[in-house]
């Protein structure tokens, strides 16, 4: 995966084109993070277009390195509550570990991010904030 790949992918992530970004993934891959497992094309429309529907998710890349194993990447992500994201509406998901969020606020954060290569496309990622 070359830096410009990944620009492609987080342009796709950014447009929520979840066919396209589920598209960069190998045979049967393993996305964990934040409590979240996620293994199917399914899984991850079903995962962000819940989420998609209270926040805008905007992934800003700041670094990127890569081999033919694995990549890795500093992003800012920017998240904004475009409707009210509720402790009942995020229990209700099995989404306990999530935190509310109101209608106009914004998050920014720091996450690493490391994603396993396997031919080329992502075997797993793995993902941590930053303070």
């Amino acid at each position: 995966m070359t830096r410009q790949d990944y620009e492609r992918y987080v342009a796709a992530f950014n447009a929520r084109d979840y066919d396209t970004v589920f598209d960069f993934y190998a045979e049967n891959p393993r996305m964990a993070f934040f409590g979240i497992e996620i293994a199917t094309r399914d899984q991850l429309k079903d995962f962000y277009g819940f989420m998609h529907r209270y926040v805008k998710e905007t992934v800003e890349i700041e670094r990127f390195a890569a081999s033919d194993e694995l990549a890795a990447v500093e992003a800012n992500v920017r998240i904004e509550a475009t409707d009210h994201l509720t402790r009942d509406i995020l229990d209700a998901r099995g989404m306990q570990q999530f935190f509310p969020i109101a209608k106009g606020d914004v998050q920014e954060m720091r996450q690493y991010i490391h994603y396993h290569l396997k031919d080329g496309k992502i075997g797993s990622v793995g993902c941590a904030l930053v303070a």
